[in-house]
């Protein structure tokens, strides 16, 4: 009986496969996104470069190996962490800092656009995450109730702090992402359901209570702090006709667009409804309406594709800290897709998150190719053989 060695691929062709797909479907929506007249900017020239940035960033985040990505991820989240606290401490009236759309989350840099901090700060968050949780079980084998609530309070503060400085901007769906990934990464943690289970329970119960207060006894919450633009918000959302004039208006116009393009869309560039953010945060709605239901069905395999993909990467490898990244990763992209899909068609309040490796946006590509490159090295770093015998 003899023994033949046969090593797994140290690149994933299939990943690289997927993102080009996205790349392209990305390119050929913004495209027509832009033709419409709304707006000025060349959004696909300006997207091939983010994707040629981000590609060439992929490359280079490959080549760190699981030690060298547990050692800077502390100096990463300081250094996210670092750009956060400046834009909370920077004055409104300066254009380095200036406010879009009633948010101060952007840096702005001559010759390079606007930089968004929290986009990279989630792969920090989650480089860290994954550094706390692989620690704690190095140095706490034996599990108990008390060692698992000490992981829980370790993970919440390290996304909280962060979380902190993103909602006084304020941006409430970045947040949002922030959570999705605590909540994944603490699922996978090996933290008892004796602590788990109440916990999800009353916040589930907290987040209810909140809800039918802001409908029914809006007057209450006005106590708290809560501002009149974010009841409408909601109200918009349980009932978008009856402020189809502002706050409704883009749900409105994003429910048409996708119920017109029916089965198979319009066909390419033969859009009739106006979309505001058309290129961005609803290109959704852009595909829906050009491609329908078919080509809407195409995009969400491909993310489906994606993650499957990446969690075939984190079982496959036996290092604990590469597959809580690879649950990071899996719960920020998952998140994102539910988010944004689902605010189009109503299913989701409206948030100003875009659409993974879709949505125009260099800030947001970026830090998902980052996300991409570490996935990436997981597998260029990973050794397993597969042995089999031949008589």
């Amino acid at each position: 009986m003899t023994s033949q060695r046969r090593q797994i691929p140290k690149i994933d062709y299939g990943i690289i496969l997927t993102i080009m797909l996205m790349m392209i479907a990305s390119l050929v929506i913004i495209f027509s996104a832009q033709t419409t007249g709304q707006y000025k900017t060349n959004f696909v020239l300006q997207q091939v470069m983010w994707y040629t940035i981000g590609g060439i960033v992929a490359a280079v985040v490959m080549q760190f190996d699981s030690e060298q990505l547990r050692k800077i991820s502390w100096y990463l989240y300081g250094i996210g962490l670092v750009m956060l606290i400046i834009l909370f401490l920077a004055p409104e009236n300066i254009d380095f800092t200036r406010k879009v759309n009633g948010a101060q989350s952007w840096f702005f840099i001559p010759g390079a656009g606007a930089i968004q901090p929290s986009e990279f700060m989630k792969v920090f968050t989650i480089l860290v995450l994954a550094r706390i949780a692989t620690d704690h079980h190095v140095k706490f084998i034996h599990k108990t109730t008390k060692t698992d609530f000490w992981l829980l309070l370790k993970l919440g503060l390290a996304t909280a702090v962060p979380v902190a400085f993103i909602l006084k901007q304020p941006d409430l769906g970045t947040s949002l992402v922030f959570l999705a990934i605590f909540l994944g990464m603490v699922l996978v943690s090996g933290i008892t359901w004796k602590l788990l289970v109440p916990i999800f329970t009353g916040v589930s119960l907290l987040g209810g209570t909140v809800l039918y207060i802001a409908i029914k006894m809006p007057q209450y919450l006005k106590f708290l702090g809560v501002k009149q633009y974010q009841f409408k918000r909601i109200y918009s959302w349980l009932d978008p006709y009856t402020y189809q004039s502002n706050e409704g208006f883009q749900l409105v116009k994003s429910l048409l667009a996708i119920g017109s393009g029916m089965t198979s869309g319009k066909g390419f560039g033969n859009r009739e409804v106006y979309m505001p953010e058309s290129h961005s945060d609803f290109i959704f709605s852009t595909l829906g309406e050009e491609f329908g239901f078919i080509g809407g069905s195409i995009i969400i395999s491909l993310f489906f594709l994606l993650i499957y993909q990446i969690t075939r990467v984190g079982l496959d490898t036996k290092n604990p800290f590469y597959s809580y990244i690879c649950v990071g990763v899996i719960s920020m992209i998952a998140f994102h897709v539910f988010q944004n899909i689902g605010m189009t068609i109503g299913l989701l309040p409206i948030t100003g998150i875009p659409l993974p490796f879709i949505s125009y946006g260099g800030s947001s590509l970026l830090s998902n190719m980052l996300a991409i490159g570490i996935i990436m090295s997981i597998r260029y770093h990973f050794k397993k053989y597969m042995f089999s015998s031949n008589d």
